[in-house]
């Protein structure tokens, strides 16, 4: 295991800056998640850490050692790419020992140890077949494979998952989640994808523009994130946002007007803002109440359409002042269709509000 620090750390390409003085702490045994969209950073800074991209200016300790000008491969850390990378030639055993053969390692250590990391895998059975004869999420076991076999303090992964099918990806979380528990190592892992993010990282570090926007745990992102970027890039379907204007406020309550007139209530604390102040507001598909029988804190719209999941209905609903059709998770037997009036019940302890420069009110204390 080991220990990473990120200290202003800052990566450039001529006058051309994607990391813009980066600090994070990665504690021993960790799973964190690097996420974010295309361009935000997060492969750059893997590929820092991995030593397989110079680093501008700052400090990145492994351990404990200030690592900026040590090789990759002294660094005690594996890497397991998006492409697995297999030998076609090489059986799955010879394909996981031969960064161990490259190292001197003798006949006997390699194949003790190629058996270890298959039977964490539960590849035993596959140990003689080549690359052809594998699926696609067996072909990513033996990139892990490679990669346990050399025991390093650091695990990368640069989106590992994003060539399978929908079902291997579940199924690879699962194994992944699993591999964490039993080895115990540090692992960072980066992905696009939010619901990896959520179910497989001890903490997320949300990146957007080569910067940092939040850490935190699943949790703690999904109910209070720091900005109307968090908030939009974690949960799906995503944060719904309304605009609207600081009617009143208190230290537990603040009262909103909407475009429509209506007002709503939300359980922020909105002193900092003047009367009038330009906010938004944001509520989650899944806590909006789609059958309110109540004018108390609720928003009115027309069902733009309706997605009949079997196990859930989501409704998309124009709603005067919503950037974009607001989304309802709703029961699958929601009677509502396109073209009914809905009134939507929104708990004011659910209510996210936003200032004019994206940030989160606080809650109460």
């Amino acid at each position: 295991m080991a220990h990473l620090q990120l200290k202003a750390l800052r990566k450039s390409y001529g006058e051309i800056e994607t990391l813009h003085g980066i600090d994070l702490d990665i504690h021993d045994g960790e799973f964190i998640v690097f996420v974010g969209p295309s361009g935000c950073g997060k492969s750059t800074m893997l590929r820092c850490i991995a030593g397989l991209e110079d680093i501008t200016s700052g400090e990145l300790y492994i351990g404990g050692q200030l690592v900026n000008e040590v090789p990759p491969a002294k660094r005690g850390i594996a890497m397991v790419f998006q492409s697995y990378a297999l030998y076609p030639h090489m059986t799955v055993a010879e394909n996981m020992a031969f960064g161990l053969r490259l190292a001197g390692m003798k006949k006997d250590e390699q194949t003790a140890a190629v058996q270890r990391a298959a039977q964490i895998l539960q590849i035993e059975h596959l140990l003689e077949r080549k690359p052809k004869a594998l699926s696609g999420g067996q072909r990513q076991r033996v990139a892990i494979g490679r990669a346990i076999v050399r025991k390093p303090g650091v695990f990368l992964f640069d989106e590992p998952l994003s060539n399978l099918d929908a079902a291997l990806r579940v199924q690879m979380r699962v194994e992944l989640a699993r591999l964490h528990r039993e080895l115990k190592t540090t692992m960072v892992y980066v992905t696009h994808d939010q619901v990896e993010a959520m179910t497989l990282a001890n903490r997320i570090v949300v990146f957007h523009a080569g910067r940092i926007e939040q850490v935190g745990t699943p949790m703690e992102l999904y109910h209070h994130p720091a900005n109307l970027f968090v908030a939009g890039f974690i949960g799906s379907p995503k944060m719904n946002f309304i605009s609207a204007t600081l009617e009143s406020a208190a230290s537990t309550e603040a009262l909103l007007r909407l475009a429509d007139g209506r007002l709503l209530r939300a359980d922020v604390d909105a002193t900092a803002l003047p009367g009038g102040a330009a906010v938004t507001l944001g509520v989650r598909p899944e806590h909006i109440d789609s059958q309110s029988a109540s004018p108390d804190n609720e928003l009115r719209g027309t069902v733009h359409a309706a997605e009949h999941l079997g196990d859930v209905t989501y409704l998309y609903i124009d709603v005067p002042g919503a950037q974009a059709p607001v989304i309802v998770r709703a029961s699958p037997d929601n009677p509502l269709a396109a073209g009914d009036t809905a009134r939507l019940g929104l708990p004011p302890q659910r209510c996210h509000v936003f200032d004019a420069e994206g940030r989160a009110l606080p809650r109460p204390r």
